[in-house]
């Protein structure tokens, strides 16, 4: 896996991740409300309210992810990996993390 920084668009730093040269994954922004994902020529949002491991999140700790396999993203310093089958169709894969037994989601 080859890794390159690169300076983006939107006045950010973009990492990009390929693997054997084909597939690319990128956070392209973060914004108050979530994240906009790169993967494999698509982009994908990122609600905090669904994906809230990244609310809390270091810039530095949200911008490093890459791919795992071919058919998955990961941010290693959260540990978290999402498979893009999950991203596409994420009405199929309701997330749902509790930190606590008696935690309110609603609030999310």
């Amino acid at each position: 896996m080859r890794t390159i920084l690169k300076p983006s668009t939107r006045n950010t730093t973009e990492k990009l991740s390929s693997v054997k040269g084909h597939s690319v994954v990128s956070v392209r922004s973060i914004m108050p409300e979530g994240i906009n994902v790169f993967v494999c020529g698509k982009e994908y949002y990122l609600p905090f309210k669904g994906y809230p491991w990244f609310r809390t999140a270091s810039v530095v700790d949200v911008l490093d992810v890459s791919m795992f396999g071919e058919d998955a993203i990961r941010w290693n310093a959260l540990d978290v990996d999402l498979e893009i089958e999950c991203l596409e169709h994420p009405e199929r894969y309701p997330i749902i993390m509790k930190r606590y037994p008696d935690e309110d989601l609603s609030r999310l």
